[in-house]
């Protein structure tokens, strides 16, 4: 049901209209305009949704890295998603955070996508029902939820200009299902997209009003994404609040009202809304905020993370039991140096990362555990351990900051612990600098060449003990966000050190306004992988295979490959991680490979290995995840939320990159497991697989009015877990339809032995089709009933009349 603003009225009365038009977009980077007037304190907006970075990037100010997207929709778990999104509110309230920016419930169309990691799944059902988890979590523990984006922002490229142009059924079936199912969750907030829809840009698209405010019943406030309103058009639009503020197009808006370019009662009624949402999150004078329940945030992580790992196969070398092996040997850059989330605007920065490689010397601390590096996978430089490096200064860990006037004047020092570096929003002094020095102590822990250089937009400078070894401009590939500010270029050069040997090193960067948003500034300042033959690499670790009586291998991807700002080119692991597992695989040693990617990647090794585990980007617990899962003391819990091709070839929908400006969803209704279905393509792992490490019989499935019961019966000698999946079927359908679409699903915890029944609602919406309006086709339905999209021992007829 809709919310009144009646009783907030009177408070907008008491506004001058120049008051109206700066609360409506923001006052910075992160906050929105106080008016203290009207006892309005600011709003303060941050960045998930796998944690909350709060108004300042700063590693001094860490944040709890919670699984990605796509690890939680593995889950399959309402529940979780619900303490997921609680988890996020607590965090939000320790940092100040009124509205969190999640949760992402685009749906994965295509898997080149390069946020997939970030979005939840390919099906809107799955999609839409945890996402709604996760905004009732954050909200009932008085933080709003922002789920984006809102509409069709799939892909990556060209995103600020991209027009995707898509026909009404699969608009509604598909990708806004899931935002309609936040709406009926009491969503107070929704961003909408950079990307045009059939032509107009979702700012001032009119999807805002229709169906989302006057068909659905929304009554928060549409946000934007940052920088994506571009006129004064979205005023008339339902696009309530522009960010970053002050909005450049709005900068003449109480000129256009006064001329009459802009009706002052569009801009009335998104500041009731804004002033609806600060109530509700305890902003305005009289109303209280919602303290969220404790958490314990690594137990959750870790928990999370666990529930979200998917055994993809398991010739029964799984669970290891470590009281019966002594020699291990853990191989793959990802094992040491642990991916634990996807790159871009969702980058936390967590206190501490448990890495797959030190968790398993923890759990197998008996034996002798043997660590390669195999291949390298990491790309460009990487930070500096805080261990190694001091502040000339303060003589702490860490490093100076100092920001320089185009005449050299000192303006702003920050004394901070990490060489990886942004500013987006925060108290420095970006836009006022000239040049930004950056200044430590180097410790070396071994004697060699390293590649000493940094990775960022603007012009740079390195000097090592006051000699200039480096000056170089990075060549930007486009002009993305994520290419120019998340995840620039590096330059490196190489360097002589000795082992012990403190080197001062000094960076010094011009700020150009090169790509990115004004004001804000990434660098990273750090080492480059050694250039090390790669056979050499992959010959060390098949030895370490070869006198181990088991290799885990760790595999993944990099931030070149999944991140905010491009997409993906191919599906294949970068570097020569395919010719290390089946170097290690050839050893014999039994070897499981872990999976350490957001996203589908190509397995072409799969039949030589004895067990594949996915562990996504599991967080900052990752590593416990692993441990705990190959140990068997925790059951698997995840199956995939998406369809694992065996190669990109045989990828249905794959296409993310515009024709003249357009993408075109022609694929229509048919997507992810869909549109497998309907080629009669065989994928390496389906939609919803998933193993564990016992066994079960599925017993019955029976129609009780609009719901479905299950039961299942969990036949092993060990607790496990089972996702109940429901799919609907009509095959004598007037309609063109799916082969089968999700209706349904639910997660039964079972003991040894025990039988259990779940109860899944399945409401006749979940049948109907768009044509114009929702109809449900009469006649009779199968719902499959099993363990994924291919295995459905279970089937249930429904008759609609």
């Amino acid at each position: 049901m809709t919310a009144t603003t009646d009783h907030l009225r009177p408070l907008l009365e008491k506004l001058t209209l120049e008051q109206k038009a700066a609360l409506i977009q923001g006052a910075d980077f992160w906050t929105t305009t106080p008016l203290p007037e009207i006892g309005l304190r600011a709003l303060t907006l941050s960045d998930g949704p796998a944690g909350v970075r709060g108004p300042r990037w700063d590693e001094r100010e860490p944040s709890l890295n919670m699984p990605s997207g796509s690890a939680l929709a593995a889950s399959w778990d309402v529940d979780l998603a619900y303490r997921y999104g609680a988890a996020a509110a607590s965090e939000a309230r320790r940092k100040g955070v009124d509205v969190v920016l999640g949760p992402t419930i685009n749906l994965h169309r295509s898997p080149l996508g390069g946020r997939h990691f970030e979005c939840l799944s390919e099906d809107p059902e799955l999609t839409a029902e945890l996402g709604a988890a996760y905004v009732r979590g954050l909200q009932e523990n008085g933080v709003a939820a922002t789920p984006k984006h809102y509409v069709a922002n799939d892909s990556e490229t060209d995103r600020f200009t991209v027009d995707v142009e898509v026909d009404d059924r699969a608009l509604r079936e598909l990708y806004l299902a899931p935002f309609e199912r936040a709406v009926e969750a009491g969503a107070w907030s929704i961003m909408s997209a950079y990307n045009s829809v059939d032509g107009v840009t979702m700012t001032e698209n009119e999807l805002l009003e229709d169906p989302l405010n006057s068909e659905w019943g929304f009554d928060g406030v549409v946000v934007s994404d940052w920088t994506a309103v571009r006129s004064l058009d979205a005023i008339a639009a339902a696009q309530d609040l522009a960010m970053p503020g002050p909005a450049p197009a709005w900068a003449d808006l109480v000129a256009a009202v006064r001329d009459g370019r802009v009706q002052e009662s569009d801009i009335d009624r998104k500041v009731l809304r804004i002033l609806l949402l600060a109530e509700r999150v305890g902003a305005l004078e009289g109303s209280d905020a919602i303290v969220p329940a404790p958490l314990d945030a690594s137990a959750f992580a870790r928990e999370a993370a666990i529930e979200g790992t998917v055994l993809l196969q398991n010739s029964g070398v799984l669970p290891l039991d470590p009281a019966a092996l002594t020699r291990i040997a853990v191989i793959g850059h990802n094992a040491k140096d642990a991916r634990t989330q996807g790159g871009g605007s969702a980058t936390v920065l967590p206190e501490s990362v448990v890495s797959p490689l030190d968790a398993l010397c923890e759990s197998f601390a008996s034996a002798d555990v043997r660590y390669e590096i195999g291949a390298v996978v990491q790309e460009g430089v990487a930070e500096f351990p805080l261990a190694a490096i001091t502040n000339p200064v303060t003589g702490e860990p860490g490093l100076r900051v100092s920001f320089l006037a185009a005449d050299g004047t000192e303006l702003f020092t920050e004394d901070r612990r990490a060489t990886a570096l942004v500013w987006f929003g925060g108290d420095a002094p970006i836009g006022a600098s000239r040049t930004i020095v950056l200044a430590t102590r180097f410790t070396p822990t071994e004697t060699g060449e390293i590649q000493l250089g940094f990775a960022g937009a603007n012009p740079g400078r390195v000097f090592v003990d006051d000699k200039l070894v480096l000056d170089d401009v990075p060549v930007l590939e486009g002009t993305d966000l994520g290419a120019a500010f998340l995840n620039p270029p590096s330059l490196t050069a190489a360097v002589r050190v000795e082992a012990g040997r403190p080197v001062d090193i000094r960076a010094e960067f011009t700020r150009e306004s090169r790509g990115g948003i004004d004001g804000a500034l990434s660098v990273t300042l750090g080492i480059a992988p050694e250039r090390t033959d790669p056979d050499l690499l992959i010959a060390r670790a098949a030895e370490a295979a070869r006198a181990a009586e088991v290799a885990v291998v760790v595999v993944g991807t990099n931030s070149a490959v999944e991140s905010e700002g491009y997409d993906r080119v191919d599906l294949d692991l970068p570097g020569r991680q395919d010719d290390l597992v089946r170097a290690v695989a050839a050893t014999g040693t039994p070897t499981i490979v872990v999976v350490n990617a957001g996203s589908p990647v190509v397995l072409p090794w799969a039949s030589s290995v004895a067990a594949i585990v996915q562990g996504y980007f599991g967080g900052q617990e990752f590593g416990h995840a692993v441990a705990d899962v190959l140990t068997g003391a925790a059951e698997p819990g995840g199956r995939l939320p998406t369809t694992w091709p065996a190669t990109l070839a045989d990828v249905p929908v794959s296409d993310v990159t515009p024709v003249e400006g357009r993408l075109y969803y022609d694929e229509g209704i048919n997507i992810g497991y869909r549109a497998w279905l309907k080629n009669a393509a065989e994928p390496a792992f389906p939609f919803g697989h998933g193993l564990g490490y016992t066994q079960w019989s599925w017993d019955a499935a029976h129609r009780t009015g609009d719901t479905v019961e299950v039961t299942v019966t969990n036949t092993g000698a060990r607790t496990g877990k089972q996702v109940v999946q429901v799919y609907a079927e009509r095959t004598d359908s007037s309609v063109d339809r799916p082969v089968r679409w999700l209706v349904g699903f639910a997660v039964a915890q079972v003991a040894a032995g025990d039988t259990a029944t779940v109860t899944i609602p399945v409401p006749a919406r979940r049948l109907a089709h768009w044509t114009g309006e929702w109809v449900v086709e009469p006649g009779t339905y199968t719902l499959a009933v099993g363990s994924s999209v291919a295995e459905l021992p279970l089937r249930v007829e429904w008759t609609q009349e």
